[in-house]
């Protein structure tokens, strides 16, 4: 008596190297950074994205694309020795005040600020046009509001700024010897920032730094 062979279940969970190809579909056909939850819930019940995620991270280390992970998204980004191969779509990004990176820098370093903590480490008033132009560019959003008398908001950088500037986290944010060794500040002192000792700023493309 012969065994008839036995059918593949549709719902077989696929093997790990193809839940590896789901995933880098899914980030290389994506604009923006993807979370965890919608890899997840766009691949087949029982498929592990986070094992699949580390192992396609592991791949491309070393390439000329790499796989960053954005705040608690995912992308695919070019490695960060290479970015000078960018130079020209890099000199189409918005220029920004000296208010504006000071501002921006004082998020960075200090997230959750409110304004008027962000006014008393700058010494001047900040213009609404400087907040509402960070906001455009999506570079910083509102947080929770203090539980102090009046409740103010406070603002925090976003996954979009963390995500122009190759960072994973705010933590990831260098020290102003590394700007300034790299020519994107001046000497003159910045309101509200670290020593040269301590770590955090805010980096990206000189253009992005003059006045």
């Amino acid at each position: 008596m012969t065994q008839e062979p036995i059918e593949k279940s549709l719902f077989e969970v696929p093997p790990l190297a193809e839940q590896e190809r789901m995933v880098e579909a899914i980030l290389f056909a994506s604009a923006e950074p993807v979370s965890l939850a919608e890899i997840a819930s766009r691949m087949p019940h029982g498929c592990d994205p986070a094992e699949a995620l580390v192992i396609l991270r592991r791949r491309y280390e070393g390439r000329g694309v790499n796989l960053m992970k954005v705040g608690d998204a995912y992308a695919f980004r070019t490695a960060a020795d290479l970015g000078h191969l960018m130079h020209k779509e890099l000199r189409e990004t918005r220029k920004l005040s000296r208010a504006a990176i000071e501002t921006l820098a004082i998020v960075a370093y200090h997230q959750p600020v409110t304004r008027a903590e962000i006014e008393e480490i700058r010494g001047v008033a900040v213009s609404r046009g400087t907040v509402d132009q960070l906001m455009e560019l999506d570079w910083i959003r509102l947080g929770r509001r203090r539980m102090t008398p009046g409740r103010p908001v406070t603002f925090v950088v976003t996954d979009s700024f963390l995500d122009h500037f190759g960072l994973e986290s705010a933590r990831d944010l260098p020290g102003l010897k590394e700007l300034r060794a790299a020519g994107l500040l001046d000497n003159r002192p910045l309101p509200g920032a670290m020593t040269d000792d301590e770590d955090g700023a805010v980096t990206g493309q000189s253009e992005l730094f003059e006045d």
